[in-house]
């Protein structure tokens, strides 16, 4: 990617280990083209292409470590970053210095420390120089914020090393806390788990105990707040993270492995995954007070969009199911729709709905719930197009 720089960089490393006598390897990767392939950005596709060869190396070689010249910087950098992308405790303790075969030998010295043993001892280098380019993030936090926050604090690197250190401590203390109400409160029968919500509530604060408890199992912090609203309501309500099924019933929380054994269930997560389903839903987005045409087909919905949380789910309807068909009063159970509305047996097997929260949204194709309908309150419109 960066042309002749990166060839003269190889060629530096190259004269250097046969100067010292230590074994050189190296590779080329098309970067870009894998970047677009995987849908990853181009320093994470740059990232994964090389620790995979690093693994590789180390097998073939029968090496017992891969070394990486990460240093104090990168951990006051990898802080900060994942500090404003909102990664919570577990992105503040910043970089470990050993996973597994992953060592950093030289994380307890910072950049001005390597900078001046470098000078001292009048190393040969070479500096990167897409390292000064702020299109990159992690540049912008290195060249930018890092010098300001220097003025406030000119020790600020140190700073927020000790803080890492001492977050890691606390996300050891957490999670053995963690650990510790799941024991007292899981009950595995048969691969259901079973948890008491009167049991449960008496934790406090419950949303960080019930994300802390359940986000291994895929469940986000808008997932929590939502199975703590459905606490109090009615049994019956389904929340489904990408692996896992979740159930309030009477007293209790039932959680289980997705039964996606059933491919039919799918997750939306954000808009965008609409267009990676096994059903074609052109989706877009309107202002309700603009000169909206309105289609009476079935194949169209128009949702209120701040009535719609994501994730949503879509999958076929099942015996059960029951929503407020659109202009009706009270509910209706799904089966008994189809049947009203004569849609043919081997449609209605083909029937598919989406839902949150275990709440219809729309049975597509058909109606939509009225709770979700457009009000003189409403603002933004959410288009629905299922085409056949």
């Amino acid at each position: 990617m960066r042309g002749n720089e990166a060839d003269l960089d190889e060629q530096f490393v190259r004269n250097l280990a046969e100067k010292n006598n230590v074994p050189f390897h190296s590779i080329s990767f098309d970067t870009q083209e894998y970047s677009k392939q995987e849908g990853v950005s181009i320093q994470m596709a740059a990232r994964e292409l090389r620790y995979n060869w690093f693994d590789s190396i180390k097998q073939e070689f029968e090496y017992h470590y891969i070394a990486t010249a990460h240093h104090k910087n990168d951990v006051a950098e990898t802080m900060l970053i994942n500090l404003v992308k909102g990664t919570g405790l577990s992105g503040l303790h910043g970089i470990k210095s050993k996973r597994e075969h992953l060592i950093r030998p030289i994380l307890n010295f910072s950049r001005k420390e390597i900078n001046h043993l470098v000078l001292e001892e009048k190393m040969e280098f070479r500096e990167d120089r897409s390292n000064n380019d702020i299109k990159y993030v992690r540049n912008r936090v290195r060249n930018n914020v890092i010098p300001q926050l220097e003025e406030i604090n000119p020790s600020i690197i140190e700073t927020l090393n000790t803080e890492a250190e001492q977050f890691l401590e606390l996300e050891k203390i957490i999670s053995d806390k963690i650990e510790e109400e799941r024991e007292r409160l899981f009950r595995d029968d048969k691969g259901m788990i079973t948890i008491a919500i009167g049991e449960l509530k008496k934790l406090n604060p419950l949303t960080s105990y019930l994300y802390l408890l359940l986000k291994d199992y895929g469940f986000n912090k808008s997932d929590v707040i939502d199975i703590i609203h459905a606490m109090d309501g009615d049994s019956g309500k389904r929340f489904y993270s990408p692996t896992h099924e979740l159930t309030k019933d009477r007293g209790l929380l039932l959680l289980q492995e997705n039964q996606d054994n059933n491919p039919e269930l799918f997750i939306i997560k954000e808009l965008s995954d609409l267009e990676k389903l096994p059903i074609t839903i052109k989706f877009n987005i309107e202002d309700y007070h603009s000169a909206l045409k309105f289609r009476k087909q079935k194949e169209y919905a128009y949702l209120d969009f701040q009535k719609i949380q994501f994730p949503l789910i879509l999958r076929k309807w099942k015996e059960g199911d029951v929503f407020q068909p659109y202009g009706m009063e009270g509910k209706k159970k799904v089966s008994d729709y189809l049947i009203d509305n004569k849609v043919p047996v081997p449609l209605k097997n083909k029937q598919w709905v989406i839902e949150k929260g275990g709440e219809i949204v729309w049975l597509v194709g058909e109606r939509i719930d009225d709770k979700y309908k457009l009000t003189n309150q409403s603002d933004v419109v959410l288009v629905l197009q299922i085409l056949n």
